[in-house]
């Protein structure tokens, strides 16, 4: 693959990232409240990687539109943290949102079913 093509894949790969990210985020917050650095860690196991300058802006947009609240726990390790957990909007919205992938899986497998890969 030439180096344009290449930069440009990288590009799209990005763009894909992005549009799911905030169906991840939510989902795993719908598991357990959890910190900024448990999200990160989990988004990082499943190959989804992100940095506190991308999520916390998110985690923010998230909580002002009345998806998340947050609570403050102690640590043993210094200042209270800020544990994140959806509302009952923010669970009927995630119920919503995966609704929407499982269809866009869909539609994107059957536009896609006939394209053979080099792999």
């Amino acid at each position: 693959m030439n180096p344009q093509t290449e930069e440009k894949l990288e590009n799209t790969k990005a763009q894909m990232r992005k549009g799911v990210l905030e169906l991840c985020i939510l989902s795993i917050i719908a598991e357990e409240e959890a910190y900024p650095s448990d999200i990160i860690q989990k988004l990082k196991a499943s190959e989804l990687i992100v940095v506190e300058g991308t999520l916390y802006p998110l985690l923010t947009r998230l909580k002002n539109a009345g998806l998340l609240t947050y609570v403050w726990r102690e640590s043993n390790s210094g200042p209270p943290r800020k544990y994140f957990q959806l509302t009952e909007e923010g669970k009927e919205f995630l119920d919503a949102l995966h609704s929407t992938w499982n269809e866009l899986v869909f539609a994107v497998a059957q536009s896609t079913k006939n394209i053979s890969t080099n792999e």
